[in-house]
């Protein structure tokens, strides 16, 4: 059965496999939609380049998040719960899916989908845009081309019907999560739960990131989303010391001393954690440097 009048959209064909119940949902500003995907190649062989159901894990969108391939936003909004249909769109809706499929495919391996941690020159990112790590993506990021889509609606939930993660949230809404975030994990730090202490900085981290990346490097916002972000991820550090995470730390500290040499406070977590792993030369010159920036913590270093 195929649908023409799919909102009018150019470039965009629509088959229905399986029709759905009841009417189409409300989709508004907000509304968190859940749904199984498959991406195929219009070849002969319809080829398929990535498919949420081998994953395991349905896809989620919230309308009017800006999610990268807002294409999805039309498809979803023609559709019934439990509907399944095939949708053939056209390059001019297509040509941002590799680096969506690239992020996609990096979250279904476990990795941080944007590479927060890695720093590089301005080089070493134009040839880096080259390739997006999938040879695949490459290709189609070289020569795009026209995609099928098939997508299974599963739930459609009103914005008071969820808990909003940050992944949801507009950057607005990132930033004042941030503080209170913040706050819930110094307290659960006071109160020794550690684990639970490390899941909130991190949250509140990973808002910063969002918002720090739409800034340009190493001006101003930037800066001051990188002070804030150095400022959670050394309370993390704090918690991973008590968690003997020791390893860990240093990586982490040592992220941040390469870019800011300034930071007292990073030299004296890892001059603990190089303690703890009887790095005894490495520990001493960490706490030298701490006394370097800032000679009135004698003291609090002499004591370790």
């Amino acid at each position: 059965m195929v649908d023409s009048l799919l909102l009018g959209v150019e470039g965009i064909k629509k088959t229905i496999l399986y029709g759905g119940t009841s009417e189409i949902p409300k989709f508004i500003t907000g509304s968190k939609v859940t749904f199984h995907f498959r991406t195929m190649l219009c070849n002969d062989d319809r080829t398929v380049l990535d498919d949420s159901k081998k994953v395991g894990v349905p896809m989620e969108v919230v309308i009017g998040n800006m999610f990268k391939l807002d294409v999805w936003e039309a498809l979803l909004k023609s559709m019934r719960i439990g509907e399944v249909a095939e949708f053939w769109c056209d390059i001019i809706h297509t040509g941002l899916y590799p680096m969506v499929a690239k992020s996609l495919r990096r979250i279904a391996e476990g990795k941080d989908p944007v590479d927060w941690h890695i720093h590089t020159c301005g080089m070493a990112n134009m040839f880096a845009f080259h390739t997006l790590g999938y040879d695949d993506l490459d290709e189609l990021q070289k020569e795009p081309q026209p995609l099928i889509f098939v997508l299974e609606l599963l739930k459609v939930q009103q914005p008071s019907e969820y808990h909003r993660e940050s992944w949801a949230m507009s950057d607005e809404e990132r930033l004042k999560a941030v503080p209170v975030l913040h706050g819930q994990g110094n307290k659960l730090f006071k109160q020794g739960r550690f684990e639970e202490a490390t899941n909130k900085y991190k949250e509140a981290i990973l808002c910063i990131k969002n918002v720090q990346s739409k800034e340009k490097a190493w001006e101003a916002p930037w800066l001051k989303l990188e002070k804030m972000a150095n400022t959670l991820t050394l309370n993390y550090c704090q918690c991973l010391l008590r968690m003997q995470e020791y390893y860990e730390v240093i990586e982490h500290t040592s992220d941040i001393i390469n870019q800011h040499p300034g930071v007292m406070k990073a030299f004296y977590l890892r001059g603990k954690a190089h303690i703890e792993v009887w790095n005894e030369a490495e520990a001493k010159a960490d706490f030298n440097r701490v006394l370097d920036l800032d000679p009135r913590v004698i003291k609090m270093v002499s004591d370790i």
